[in-house]
Parts: C-alpha cells; structure tokens; sequence
C-alpha cells in the first residue's frame, strides 16, 4: 500500500470556466457518443428494439442533440460550481459529500428546464419513424400539446437525474481525493477519467430504471391516458411486461455508454 501525504486541496475552477467547459464537453461526448444513445433508446422502447429502428439510422436526432446539449451541459455545470463555491468554506472537509450531492440536484433541475425539450424531439425521432424529422416532430408537439408538450417526463427526468448526480459526483470526489492522497501529487487527466468513468457507471447501472421510464412517457405519441405518460402507472407496466429485471435490460448498453461519456 501506498503511503498517504497530504496534498493541498486544488482550487476551484470558477463559474465562468466551467460553464463554458461543461458546454464544450457536453456537446462533444454527446454528438460522439449518439449512435449508442440511440440504440439505448430502442432497447428502452416500448414498442420494441427492431420496430423502434434497430441498427438503422442511428444518427437520427442528433440535431437536437447538437443544440441543446452545450447549453444543458453549461447551466449544470454552472449551477453546480456556484453552489459549491459558495457553500464549501462553510462545511467541514468530511462533510463536502452533502454539499457535492446539494449541488449536483440543484444543477440537473435546472438544466432540465433546457434538456427536457430536447430530450423529447430527439428520443421520437431516434425511436418513432413515423413522426418525421425533428422539424416536424417539434410542429406536432407545439401543435397538439402547446409549450407543455415539451415538458412531459420533466419531474421523472429530474428524478432520473438528479440521483445519478447525487451518487456519481461524490463517488467521482471521493475517488480523485483517494488518488490525490495516494500518489501525493494533483490528479492527473488520466486519474480524472478513470474516477468518472467508474463513478458514472455504478450511477448509471442504479438509475437505468427511472430512465426506462423516462423514455416510455416521453415516446407515448399522441397519448392522452393518464397511466401510459405517469410515472407509477409506467413502472407497472414494465414490471408487468418483463418482471423487476426488465427495468434493467438496457443497461450493459447505459454503461457502455456512460464508462465513455463521463471517462471525458
């Protein structure tokens, strides 16, 4: 075992960079990483992998993607530094978890006010063929629906979110302090991936249930019954369709997914 030295704490990035970092990052990973995304959505499908596209056009949505994922990926990580920022001084150093977890569902409820709406073009036109391109998609939303349309699925988004978050961001702390401690030097970009690649992947596997569900209320097209686009009634369903592990069939393809996107 290695000896552990004291390291001083790395100083907090400010508000600034990190909106415009996380902006940068969000799109990148989400446009590279697409093609398993939307294969994850088909698989999540509840009218199933091959009706919902299969292996074909796997880059379908991915417009929406490119537009909001900057901004999304902006506000979270905006919001989650300046709360962290301003409330760390105040907490003691073995206690920085609460602050790191305070955070992280303070960030993903705000940015799913921008990450909903296109969270919901994207995931029809990667699993609905019928619905058109995502021009058409978000016509027939605003036409049907109004403004709220865009926001079905909001509250089960965030409660989707803001657990991954909760579990991930003090896991990926926890293991870059661990590393910082262990080898007495600052974490290297190498070190930094690997924590949030482990941390993502244990957040995702125990999340990939509330985002079976996420997909199911927002892919009910046209739906006007209460128990196909309602968070309980949904989860029965799928009970019901494939027993407590149909929840969690798609997530050896969440993990592939997540090991990359948060390694980056």
């Amino acid at each position: 075992f290695l000896a552990k030295k004291a390291v001083p704490p790395k100083k907090e990035r400010s508000i600034e960079t990190s909106f415009f970092a996380g902006a940068i990052a969000g799109l990148v990973v989400d446009v590279a990483l697409f093609p398993l995304d939307t294969l994850k959505t088909r698989l999540q499908s509840q009218y199933g992998f091959w009706k919902s596209g299969g292996f074909k056009g796997i880059y379908k949505g991915v417009g929406p993607t490119a537009v909001g994922s900057a901004p999304c990926a902006a506000v979270f990580f905006a919001a989650y530094s300046a709360f962290k920022l301003k409330c760390t001084p105040y907490v003691n150093p073995h206690e920085q978890f609460v602050v790191q977890m305070t955070a992280a569902t303070i960030g993903e409820t705000v940015s799913c006010i921008v990450k909903v709406p296109t969270e919901i073009v994207k995931q029809r036109r990667q699993a609905c063929a019928s619905e058109g391109t995502s021009v058409s998609i978000f016509k027939s939303i605003l036409k049907k629906d109004g403004v709220n349309g865009f926001y079905r699925g909001f509250w089960t988004t965030v409660l989707r979110d803001a657990p991954f978050s909760v579990i991930q961001f003090p896991l990926w702390e926890f293991f870059k302090s661990e590393f910082r401690q262990n080898t007495g030097h600052e974490v290297t970009p190498a070190e930094g991936a690997l924590s949030g690649a482990v941390a993502g992947a244990i957040a995702g596997a125990l999340t990939t249930p509330l985002d079976v569900v996420k997909t199911r209320i927002m892919l009910a097209v046209g739906c006007v019954k209460r128990e196909e686009t309602s968070l309980v009634p949904v989860m029965k369903a799928i009970y019901k369709e494939s027993g407590t592990f149909g929840a969690f069939s798609p997530c050896r393809t969440d993990w592939h997914t997540i090991l990359q996107k948060h390694s980056v």
